[in-house]
Formats: C-alpha cells, sequence, structure tokens
C-alpha cells in the first residue's frame, strides 16, 4: 500500500464524505437483501398473521440486520480497496477510486473501516449474540479474502459464494428462526455461480492484460470458467429444485415447485447477458437494471408469497 496518496487536507468535508460514501459501493449493498431470505421462507411455518406485532418485530429485526451488513459490506469495501491501492493504479477504471486516485487518504480510509466496522459488529451482538458471531465470521472471511484468498484460484469463488451463505444464515440467526440446509445450498451455488461469471466477463475484458489487472485473471481460462460457470447453474437449479419439493418448511403439496420456471429464466438470462454483453463483471447492474430479469424475479416473490401464505403449516 501506497502512504504517499494519503493527503486530503485540501479536500472538503463534503468531498471527504462523498469519497468515503463511494469506497463504501452502496450499490453494492444490494447484495445484503439476503438477510431477509429467512424472513421470507418463514412466512409458511413461523409467522403468526393474526399478530401484528410479530410481523413487525421480524421485519424489523431483519431491517436492522440489513443495515449492519450494509455497514459492515462498507467497510470491508474499504480495506479492500486500501490493500488493492497500488494495483488500481495501474488499473484503467479502478484507478480512479478515491483511495487509488488520491482522492481519499490511506490514514482517514483506514480509521474510517475500522469505526464502522466496531459500530456494526457492535450493533450486530446487541441485535442478537448469534447473529453478531455470524456478521463476525463473514467480516473474517471478507478481510480474509481482501489479503489472501482473491489470489488464490477457485478459493477466491468459494469466498465470494461463503459471503452469501454467511449473510442467509445471519439472517435467520436475526429472526432466531431454523432454515433449511437447502436453501443455503441454493444461496451457496448461484452465489458461485455469479462469482464464477464475474470472473468470466473481467478475464474477457482484460483481454491480453489480465495479469497486469489482476493476478488471479491470468490463472483462468474462458473455457475453464465456461465449463464450471455451466456446472454450477444446473447444480443450483436442481437444488432449488429439491428444496421446493422436499424442503419441510414449504407447503406439503410441493405448489412451490410453480416457482422453478422463474429461477430457471433468472439463471437463463444471466448467462444471456454475460455471455452476449459481457456484463457479469458488475452483478449488481444486472439486477437493477435489467428488465426482463427484474420481471421474473418480482412474479418469483409474489407467487412464492402467495403459495407460502395460503398453504400455511
Amino acid at each position: 500500500m501506497d502512504d504517499s496518496i494519503q493527503n486530503t487536507g485540501s479536500a472538503s468535508p463534503s468531498n471527504v464524505g462523498l469519497a468515503l460514501l463511494q469506497t463504501m459501493r452502496p450499490k453494492q449493498w444490494i447484495k445484503n437483501l439476503m438477510v431477509f431470505l429467512p424472513l421470507f421462507f418463514t412466512i409458511n411455518e413461523a409467522w403468526n398473521l393474526d399478530d401484528v406485532s410479530q410481523g413487525v418485530e421480524f421485519i424489523s429485526k431483519s431491517g436492522a440486520a440489513f443495515l449492519a451488513f450494509s455497514v459492515l459490506s462498507g467497510a470491508t469495501y474499504i480495506f479492500n480497496d486500501l490493500a488493492d491501492a497500488d494495483r488500481d493504479r495501474a488499473h484503467p477504471r479502478k484507478r480512479h477510486r478515491p483511495i487509488a486516485s488520491g482522492r481519499l487518504g490511506t490514514k482517514l480510509a483506514f480509521t474510517s473501516a475500522a469505526v464502522l466496522s466496531a459500530l456494526a459488529l457492535g450493533g450486530a451482538f446487541v441485535l442478537e449474540p448469534l447473529f453478531g458471531a455470524v456478521t463476525l465470521g463473514y467480516a473474517a472471511t471478507m478481510i480474509a479474502y481482501s489479503l489472501v484468498l482473491k489470489s488464490v484460484v477457485l478459493l477466491d469463488v468459494f469466498a465470494i459464494g461463503t459471503g452469501f451463505v454467511l449473510r442467509v444464515v445471519a439472517g435467520a440467526a436475526a429472526l432466531q428462526v431454523p432454515i433449511s440446509p437447502w436453501l443455503y445450498l441454493c444461496t451457496g451455488l448461484g452465489a458461485l455461480f455469479i462469482a464464477l461469471s464475474k470472473r468470466r466477463s473481467e478475464l474477457a475484458s482484460a483481454g491480453d492484460s489480465a495479469s497486469q489487472q489482476r493476478d488471479i485473471l491470468g490463472k483462468y481460462t474462458l473455457a475453464f470458467l465456461d465449463q464450471l460457470t455451466a456446472i454450477v447453474a444446473t447444480s443450483a437449479l436442481i437444488s432449488y429444485s429439491l428444496y421446493t419439493f422436499t424442503a419441510p418448511n414449504l407447503p406439503d403439496n410441493r405448489s412451490m415447485m410453480l416457482t422453478i420456471p422463474f429461477v430457471t429464466y433468472g439463471l437463463f438470462r444471466y448467462m444471456y447477458l454475460v455471455h452476449t454483453r459481457n456484463l457479469g463483471e458488475n452483478p449488481e447492474d444486472i439486477v437493477i437494471t435489467d428488465v426482463p430479469l427484474i420481471i421474473s424475479i418480482v412474479l418469483w416473490l409474489a407467487i412464492g408469497a402467495a403459495i407460502l401464505v395460503v398453504y400455511r403449516a
């Protein structure tokens, strides 16, 4: 890390604050919506629809969990940019990031990340000790990723997948509700699919300069990533299908299988965008801008919620 670029004395507080917020990547906080999955999949068993206060409590706890993860993930992004500052300065796009460009000093960035982490973890333990422990595990995983794992073939994408699974586990811990292991498996495979697609798009965009932009990209090939993506996508679809058939927390009449077509379309649509438009490098952009994918997600949520409410245990 180059400490020579750390002077923010000439910058106004508003500009420094904006640079800090930009480094925290608020657009990527959409990933933290995964903490709401346990809230959604407990409608069938844990919710008492006649008790409004219970619903308010569940939603409030999930909202607090989302806030804690958003603050913590913002801090981990700051740590990541501190670790990558020197390499980012050689990247055609990442060199404009606040820390790499010098708009946010390294000392201020580190202090901010430490304070935000302490606030998020402290709030997490206050909300629910088990939730705090899972959140701490997430922070440790992401720091390990930033410092070591993102340079190790395959472990880099597994670390990303683990982060998504821990979000779901944390969401269940915040509500103190059990969740089927099938949901964790589906989440992990789905996250692995997104991570592999991201690596593919990064490699395709980098071309001959892949190794210079990021060491790990030089260790992959497009053919290898395409094979892994196809395997993981198939596994994710099969796992979700089995989840709708066998999970004990879902309706016994297997009506949740009606949501399988929307998950299938979503996977296929995402693969289409990755392979034909090379959009996988920024998954959050796909999720918030691609109208067909958004419609598929909304229909999945609407039909799934209707089934879980109508066919309650």
